[in-house]
């Protein structure tokens, strides 16, 4: 499940993550981007997605001068079932101002396509609004923001009225590194769940025309193995 803002950067594409993700800020003209990525550990939310396997990751990115965005991102996972691959649907809005502060708002629908009941409908498929605020201080990049979940299919892991709240940082230094942290909190609605939360630290270098590559630690206190690690590389053309 791809993260939508710099947090995913999990990345997803680490912000994919990604922290992944996807930030935007608007330009000049309109621009359509494409991401791809590689990742010895697809985690989301601090819980792996490939059963702590690699998974190759990309997406398509427009993005208006308006500010709104739409895009698709797309990674295999691995459940332990049937389902072998991720499709994430997205579009938003997103700016950042001379002041340094910023914001980004949405909805994502997280697909399975092949995560399917016996009816044959799609079982795993949820989708999110998110919202998040940012200040680059010029120094450090601060941010937060929260995701809640409108709908879910039979089977998905998160379910109606489910909470995600998160704050971060990123420090850049010496021109092509940045240091990030990240802490979550999920809340369930369902009171049989235990609420959980996660920490995510990364160091990322930006190696230009090679892309940026990262190593990445996570962290869960509802885990046998709490602390896990993950290398991963991504490109934007």
């Amino acid at each position: 499940m791809k993260k939508f803002t710099r947090s995913a950067l999990a990345a997803a594409v680490l912000t994919v993550g990604s922290t992944g993700g996807v930030a935007f800020t608007s330009t000049a003209a309109a621009e359509l981007s494409v991401n791809i990525g590689a990742v010895s550990n697809y985690y989301f939310r601090g819980f792996s997605e490939t059963d702590d396997g690699a998974a190759v990751q990309g997406g398509i990115d427009f993005e208006h001068d308006s500010g709104f965005y739409v895009g698709t991102w797309m990674s295999n996972v691995d459940f332990g079932d049937d389902t072998s691959y991720e499709l994430d649907l997205y579009a938003g809005f997103a700016d950042e101002f001379a002041n340094g502060f910023g914001y980004d708002v949405g909805y994502i629908y997280y697909a399975y396509p092949d995560a399917r009941d016996d009816t044959g409908s799609l079982s795993a498929d949820f989708g999110e609004i998110y919202g998040e605020v940012s200040f680059d201080t010029g120094v450090v990049g601060l941010y937060g923001g929260m995701a809640y979940v409108v709908h879910d299919s039979d089977d998905s892991a998160l379910e109606d009225d489910d909470m995600y709240f998160y704050a971060g940082l990123d420090v850049p230094f010496m021109d092509v590194y940045s240091a990030g942290f990240l802490v979550g909190r999920t809340r369930f609605d369902d009171s049989s769940l235990d609420n959980y939360t996660h920490y995510t630290a990364s160091l990322t270098r930006d190696a230009g025309d090679w892309g940026e590559f990262s190593f990445n630690l996570e962290y869960v206190d509802e885990t046998d193995e709490d602390l896990g690690a993950w290398v991963g590389w991504s490109k934007t053309f």
